[in-house]
């Protein structure tokens, strides 16, 4: 997501249309399967995760979690490892409009490795850190003790390890949480409801496989209100609101989705938990591209930071800094983008060719 641009680009945005129906865009909640983008090799598709209804409950269904697990795994290392080169060949080229970017994140994880300042997964390179602290962050005297996530109903969080306390208070706290499928591979967003889980399962339901295994998938067309999203970081400046991610860009589109959907707008808040560590002072706002999603507060295990950021926030999808081959990982992005064009008539715009992670090879 990551383009030649800065935020004072003009925005191609998509609002909500309400004449527009996505309802084929919505997994079915009886099934998640994976299948291959490659139409030359479809019948080597391999389905992975597999729920079967067997009755009205929940409860009466069969769930692979090694399998979902294992494709999990698998695919972050492919993109953990494209990361890495796309990282040293854009640091290098000192005229790349991105390297300042990624000098910044690897200094930051550099630093949390040095000090040890960080738990597992390690190592924290390529990755939103799993910070030591973050369970503190995210108790009543910090995140889950702010007024927005109080009285909040329905609350976004990102996948990642250091937000998983954040996903439990949210859920033992009887609120629904919404959160993104990891790289938005099986699908869109699931949504969890305290209702939907016993207290044996709640634990579980706060990581990657309890999501697909417990939530209900959700599509684009989906009724929802969000009152605030929790976000992960790399970096963040507690001055201005700047944020970095670790350089995917998963977090803009999910944001500029939501905003598709009508489910937030400018003033929905956007709340971040890192080490005390992670704030730097040093993210020139001017050089941020217009998808680039600033936080509104910042919880660390020691403070709680109002940024009154002065950074715009992004208005939709901007299609022009969408990649193809970003555009053709994600099932649900490329057929919202036919659907948008057939209902329009208008041809959506493109971005820039980019580099990235293979596609997990499927057996037979």
């Amino acid at each position: 997501m990551d383009a030649i641009a800065i935020r004072a680009a003009p925005a191609f945005t998509i609002k909500p249309r309400k004449s527009l129906s996505l309802s084929s865009l919505s997994l079915s909640r009886n099934q998640f399967s994976y299948t291959n983008n490659n139409s030359n090799n479809s019948r080597n598709s391999q389905k992975l995760v597999k729920v079967e209804s067997r009755g009205s409950s929940r409860d009466d269904v069969a769930f692979d979690e090694s399998a979902y697990e294992a494709e999990r795994l698998r695919l972050d290392a492919k993109a953990r490892n494209s990361m890495a080169e796309t990282s040293e060949r854009e640091i290098a080229d000192h005229d790349d409009p991105r390297a300042w970017k990624w000098a910044i994140r690897k200094r930051v994880w550099d630093m949390m490795e040095a000090q040890n300042i960080a738990q597992f997964p390690r190592p924290v390179h390529h990755r939103i850190p799993n910070f030591v602290g973050s369970p503190a962050a995210a108790n009543k005297a910090r995140l889950s003790g702010l007024e927005v996530f109080r009285v909040g109903n329905c609350v976004k969080v990102n996948p990642d390890s250091p937000q998983k306390q954040v996903r439990f208070l949210t859920l033992n706290g009887g609120k629904k949480l919404l959160t993104p499928q990891p790289r938005l591979r099986t699908g869109f967003f699931s949504v969890l409801e305290s209702h939907m889980l016993t207290p044996s399962t709640i634990n579980e339901a706060c990581t990657s496989v309890g999501v697909a295994k417990y939530g209900r998938p959700i599509g684009l067309d989906e009724k929802i209100k969000v009152d605030l999203i929790v976000i992960g970081s790399v970096a963040v400046d507690p001055k201005t609101g700047a944020r970095l991610g670790k350089g995917e860009g998963f977090a803009e589109l999910e944001y500029g989705m939501l905003r598709y959907m009508g489910a937030i707008d400018d003033s929905t808040p956007v709340v971040t938990s890192v080490h005390d560590q992670q704030l730097v002072d040093d993210i020139p706002v001017e050089k941020l591209l217009i998808h680039d999603v600033p936080v509104d507060i910042i919880c660390t295990p020691t403070q709680v930071i109002f940024t009154n950021t002065p950074i715009p926030k992004p208005q939709g999808i901007y299609w022009d800094k969408l990649s193809p081959e970003k555009l053709g990982q994600i099932r649900i992005l490329r057929e919202l983008k036919s659907k948008i064009e057939r209902e329009t008539g208008e041809k959506l715009p493109c971005g820039p060719s980019e580099k990235l992670p293979p596609m997990a090879q499927r057996r037979r």
